[in-house]
């Protein structure tokens, strides 16, 4: 059991179930989310779709999650000063900007301009996720760990949670993904690298490829060695998976110990390209159940945060030197 200061133990409070769950709306989505509103012209969305989509999508799916994961260009300010975001959620805020630096080999990832951890916490967020390309053995592996590390302590100096969400990629230039048994070695090494760092939480893809690898024996297996090698509580990101699939993944993810979720496009990737009423209907309906129904997965099977971080007992005089 590791101490954790109380603005950290009382912020994850605010991101997670009574049961100690967490589950996550995720909706920082910003090249994806252009992509997916507008397939063959992306670069004609405009601010107003993309905030009007988020708005909509928080207004009713958030309800049923603990926390909401949004960006501070098109959700996080915006959902606040519209009433989309409940007041019970918690408010995760990326920090990150959009897509990767470097080369497709040797990725480097880099703050958003003009934003910071200091602004996020001003305005009321309470935890932080830092999105990194990351692999082990990239040139740039350095350079990413410096980042994590940088950024946990800023966190720190503003009490806020950080979340890190590692994202795999081949060194083989001829190689577009990963193959399901190097994509497990990447992502439990990631996770043994990076959760010596002080980050808080690890937002985990699912270590290997369900398409190449349909024996769920194999899944508890991999996701047991995840649980294993990182130091912190571990939730699962959906990616580009579906629904029933990712339902799938978060019950033996959670069995072997990951501590919830982070979910995206599973629950509500068939909204962007309806419209009115039909998006309205689709979002309060089947996204709204989706999202309950994996929150719930979560309240049975997750491994509690707290089982990870207590807050030490404060001394009668701690105000003092509380910094």
């Amino acid at each position: 059991m590791q101490n954790l200061s109380i603005g950290k133990i009382r912020n994850l409070q605010q991101c997670t179930t009574p049961h100690g769950a967490i589950a996550i709306l995720a909706l920082d989505h910003r090249n994806n989310l252009r992509q997916a509103l507008n397939p063959t012209q992306p670069q004609a969305v405009s601010e107003s779709e993309m905030v009007h989509f988020k708005q909509e999508v928080v207004g009713m799916v958030a309800p049923a999650a603990s926390a909401v994961l949004l960006d501070p260009e098109f959700g996080a300010a915006q959902c606040i000063a519209s009433g989309a975001l409940p007041g019970r959620a918690g408010l995760l805020c990326a920090v990150e900007a959009s897509g990767y630096g470097g080369e497709p080999t040797a990725r480097s990832s880099q703050i958003l301009p003009g934003w910071s951890i200091a602004k996020a916490a001003r305005m009321g967020a309470n935890a932080i996720k830092l999105l990194v390309y990351y692999h082990p053995h990239s040139p740039t592996a350095g350079e990413i760990e410096s980042l994590v590390q940088q950024v946990a302590e800023d966190c720190a100096s503003q009490d806020l949670p950080l979340f890190v969400e590692p994202l795999s990629y081949s060194l083989d230039p001829s190689v577009k993904q990963l193959p399901s048994a190097e994509r497990r070695q990447v992502v439990i090494e990631t996770a043994r690298r990076l959760t010596v760092l002080p980050m808080d939480v690890l937002k985990a893809e699912f270590p290997l490829d369900i398409a190449t690898e349909p024996d769920q024996s194999v899944w508890a297996e991999a996701c047991a060695e995840l649980s294993k090698a990182s130091r912190t509580p571990w939730v699962l990101l959906s990616a580009t998976v579906s629904y029933e699939d990712y339902l799938r993944q978060v019950a033996i993810a959670c069995q072997q110990g990951a501590s919830g979720v982070a979910v995206g496009r599973a629950v509500w990737k068939e909204a962007p390209l309806l419209k009115g009423q039909e998006r309205a209907d689709f979002l309060l309906q089947t996204a709204r159940h989706r999202m309950e129904r994996v929150t719930a997965l979560c309240d049975a099977l997750a491994r509690p945060w707290t089982t990870y971080y207590q807050a030490a007992p404060p001394p009668a005089d701690w105000y003092k030197s509380y910094a």
